[in-house]
């Protein structure tokens, strides 16, 4: 039966187009063709990425946080009591009315004073200033070193002046060592941050991001095997032209450099919108829609490539609304925060702001966030 599941999934009128099959993808003469046990790779780099990841936190984004002195709030902690810490972690993390009551009397304190226990203990729970500067940091780093490259991979070649020739040939298109390299690096760091999205700071658009990652492997490792190369390489460095901005700002934002990310903030949302809103969806998308409608009839892996290619580009429309409704507040003067995160609750106005946490500073913050007094927001 395996082995049946097997043949209908590398059947070759899914992937490829009427009358070639695999072996007409196979080496010869020289010339060398993607294949998708090269893919095998990826797992194992991804698992190096996190490695790399861990100890460029530890030994260049805690220090790089240190020099732009990005300090933390001094939370609150919510005082040790078994009752409450139970229903916190099996009830939940916002009781109803009803349940503050029972706590209260179960708890011996009084309704307000659970409620603010609550508080407390989710705040605790919400990540660190320090641990959001480190993942950007490390996201910066990997953006703008992949845009760098994946520029260097396709700026020479002339598909990328002249779209029909990226079906020049196709799919009998040889791949070369710049492909894929560039292939395999960007496919592993996506799957690093699918193993890790658990276990890093948690957004609004949580859901989101794991369509988008899970949309970008899928997409990536079938332009990979099926030879999309040449249209797989243009997306990819599309995508990184915006990512390694979004991630700056947000580390200028974690410092407190406010004019820096709201400057760069700026920068990001044009080219956003140009890359993700213009660019992609009225030259690339329509390249890889029409164009080879004018080799071979449409196949299975044609409305497979494209139906995903859709997917990305309904999250970025999504992620398009939230950046503009940025600008909007930006524009017309009034605080901006980043739409994606929780608010960190206050105590303030109870009194109970912790004594020395940072003042102003401190207080303008959101999950965390220092609120985006005018700044802002990935690629991840």
């Amino acid at each position: 039966m395996l082995q049946t599941l097997y043949d209908y999934f590398w059947w070759e009128r899914l992937w490829l187009p009427v009358n070639l099959t695999w072996a007409d993808l196979e080496d010869r003469d020289g010339r060398v063709y993607a294949k998708a046990s090269d893919l095998y790779i990826t797992l194992p780099l991804a698992l190096l990425f996190l490695i790399v990841r861990y100890f460029f936190e530890l030994y260049v984004a805690t220090p790089l946080a240190a020099l732009l002195n990005v300090k933390e709030k001094t939370r609150l902690r919510a005082p040790p009591n078994p009752t409450l810490e139970h229903f916190y972690l099996t009830g939940g993390k916002h009781p109803k009315q009803a349940e503050v009551e029972l706590l209260s009397r179960q708890s011996g304190l009084s309704g307000r004073q659970v409620e603010r226990w609550f508080r407390r203990r989710r705040n605790q729970d919400r990540p660190s200033l320090l641990k959001k500067f480190r993942e950007a940091s490390w996201r910066f780093t990997f953006y703008l070193i992949a845009f760098i490259a994946g520029m260097a991979v396709i700026v020479d070649k002339p598909w990328f002046y002249d779209m029909k020739k990226v079906w020049e040939g196709y799919p009998i298109q040889s791949t070369i060592p710049s492909q894929y390299w560039y292939y395999m690096i960007e496919l592993s760091f996506y799957w690093s941050l699918l193993f890790s999205i658990a276990s890093d700071v948690k957004r609004k658009d949580f859901k989101e991001q794991i369509i988008h990652h899970v949309a970008t492997i899928i997409l990536i490792s079938f332009s990979w095997f099926a030879n999309y190369i040449r249209a797989g390489t243009l997306i990819m460095a599309l995508h990184d032209s915006s990512d390694y901005l979004l991630e700056s700002a947000k580390m200028f934002n974690y410092a407190g450099w406010k004019n820096t990310c709201n400057n760069i903030f700026i920068v990001f949302a044009i080219v956003f919108i140009i890359t993700r809103l213009v660019i992609l969806p009225f030259w690339i998308l329509h390249c890889t829609v029409v164009y080879p409608l004018e080799l071979y009839p449409a196949f299975f892996g044609y409305y497979f490539f494209n139906s995903m290619m859709g997917v990305l580009q309904m999250l970025h429309i999504f992620w398009a609304y939230l950046i503009l409704r940025m600008a909007h507040k930006f524009i017309t003067g009034k605080q901006v925060e980043d739409e994606r995160s929780d608010r960190e609750e206050t105590e303030s106005s109870e009194g109970e702001e912790a004594p020395g946490g940072g003042g102003a500073k401190s207080r303008a913050l959101a999950n965390g966030h220092p609120i985006l007094n005018n700044n802002h927001r990935k690629n991840d």
